[in-house]
C-alpha cells in the first residue's frame, strides 16, 4: 500500500466561512463492523511513559477507541490537555505500544494525530550510525533526543470554530476536508454518520500546523461554491430537470475538487507503518515522501478494511520547515550521515549542508573541531590536485 483509497466516499459542495472551507464527505453506506466513540477525561494533566525513561508530553485534545466488537458500547477518549502551551516538547523513542493500546475485548485506544506526530518525531531518531568526525559524541549517544514540534489547537485557527459551529451536516456525512485559504489543512474520516456527528466537535481541538495558522490569520476570504444553471436551450422544463442540472453542477465541482484541491493528498505516495491489526481492520500511520515539489505534505493515520478502503483517516499538514527537516534527515540517513557524500548527492557544498543542518535545529549534533579539521583536509586535497 502506498496511497490513500477513498473509495465509497463522495464530496459534497463546500461550505465557506471567511477563509475556511469545509468539504463534506459522505458515504452511501457506513463501514460495517467498526465504530468510534468518545468519553471525557477528568484529569487535565498527565504524561505518557514510552519506555527507556522517555516521556511523551504534549497537548492531547482527545483520544479515540476503535470498537469492532459489534455491541456498540461507548468507549472513546476525549478532552485532555497535557501542559499549558498549545505546542510542547515531545521526546519520543519507541512509543507506538502506548500511543495505541488494546483496551480489553475488541477495542483499541489510540491518540489521534499524536500517533502520526510521533512517527514524524521518531524519523531517524537514533542519529548517525557511525561517528564521523564532523558529528559530536552526543549525536551518537543520544541521537536526536529530544525532538519537539509546535502545533496550534483548532480553537486558535481564526474562523475554524465558527465554521464548525454554523455549518450543517449532510445526510450520510462521514468526514470532512478542512481548507484554510484554499490550502488543505486536514482530512478527517470516520466509519459512519453517527460516529461523525459525535466526533465533529473534536475538530476544534485537533492539532494544526503553523502554516495553517498563518494562512487563517493573514489569508483573505475564499470563494463559495455556486451552481450556475443556464436555460438558454430551454432544457429546464420542470423541477426534475432543475434537480438533474443541479446534480450535474455538483458532479463537475467534485471532479474539479479531486483533480485540483485534493490532489496533494490523493496522489502522494506515502510510507506506511502498520501499528495494529484489529480484527478485519488495520491501523497505520504514514509519512509523506518529503518531496520538494511545492505541494503540501501530510502525515497522518489510517484504518483500512481488508480491501484497503479507508474506514478512518486523520491528517496533519506539515509546514515548509518541517518538510525540509524530514527531507534533510532522509538524505543524511540514506548515506549513513556522511556529510561529504550527502552534500555531493544534493549538489551543494559541505559548508552549505552544515548551514542547512544548523538552520534545521540539528546544529548541536555537530562537532566544531571535526568540521574545521574536515574543511582543512578538503582545502589541502584541493590544493594538491591543483
Amino acid at each position: 500500500m502506498s496511497g490513500i483509497d477513498l473509495t465509497g466516499l463522495e464530496v459534497r459542495p463546500s461550505q465557506v466561512w471567511g477563509g475556511v472551507r469545509l468539504v463534506p464527505l459522505v458515504r452511501s453506506e457506513p463501514v460495517a463492523g467498526l465504530r468510534l466513540h468518545r468519553e471525557a477525561y477528568d484529569d487535565p494533566n498527565g504524561r505518557v511513559e514510552v519506555g527507556d525513561g522517555t516521556v511523551y508530553t504534549a497537548y492531547v485534545p482527545h483520544g479515540f477507541v476503535a470498537d469492532w466488537s459489534g455491541d456498540g458500547r461507548e468507549s472513546a477518549a476525549y478532552g485532555t490537555r497535557l501542559g499549558d502551551a498549545p505546542g510542547a516538547a515531545v521526546p519520543v523513542r519507541a512509543p507506538r505500544q502506548r500511543m495505541a493500546k488494546r483496551r480489553g475485548g475488541r477495542r483499541l485506544r489510540f491518540l489521534p494525530l499524536h500517533l502520526a506526530l510521533e512517527g514524524y518525531l521518531a524519523l531517524h531518531f537514533g542519529g548517525p550510525p557511525v561517528l564521523w568526525e564532523e558529528w559530536s559524541r552526543q549525536a551518537l549517544r543520544r541521537g536526536l533526543s529530544p525532538r519537539a514540534e509546535a502545533a496550534y489547537a483548532g480553537a486558535e485557527v481564526p474562523g475554524l470554530a465558527e465554521a464548525l459551529r454554523v455549518f450543517e451536516l449532510h445526510p450520510g456525512q462521514c468526514g470532512v476536508l478542512v481548507y484554510v485559504a484554499d490550502a488543505l489543512a486536514s482530512a478527517f474520516v470516520v466509519p459512519g454518520p453517527e460516529d461523525y456527528r459525535a466526533l465533529h466537535p473534536t475538530l476544534v481541538e485537533d492539532l494544526f500546523g503553523e502554516l495553517v495558522h498563518q494562512y487563517a490569520r493573514y489569508g483573505g476570504p475564499v470563494h463559495e461554491f455556486a451552481a450556475r444553471i443556464r436555460d438558454g436551450a430551454g432544457g429546464i422544463r420542470d423541477l426534475a430537470d432543475l434537480r438533474a442540472a443541479a446534480r450535474e453542477q455538483e458532479r463537475r465541482w467534485a471532479l474539479a475538487h479531486d483533480g485540483l484541491m485534493a490532489r496533494e493528498l490523493l496522489e502522494a505516495r506515502y510510507a506506511f507503518e502498520r501499528v495494529y491489526r484489529a480484527g478485519p481492520f488495520t491501523l497505520y500511520r504514514f509519512l509523506p515522501p518529503f518531496a520538494r515539489d511545492g505541494l503540501g505534505q501530510h502525515i497522518g493515520e489510517l484504518i483500512t478494511d481488508r480491501r484497503g478502503r479507508t474506514a478512518y483517516l486523520k491528517t496533519f499538514r506539515l509546514s515548509d520547515a518541517q518538510v525540509r527537516r524530514g527531507y534533510l534527515l532522509r538524505r543524511l540517513a540514506s548515506l549513513d550521515w556522511h556529510l561529504g557524500r550527502t552534500a555531493g548527492e544534493m549538489g551543494i557544498s559541505p559548508e552549505e549542508l552544515v548551514r542547512r543542518i544548523t538552520a534545521a535545529g540539528f546544529g548541536p549534533l555537530l562537532d566544531a573541531n571535526g568540521l574545521a579539521r574536515a574543511a582543512r583536509e578538503a582545502r589541502a586535497a584541493a590544493s594538491g590536485k591543483g
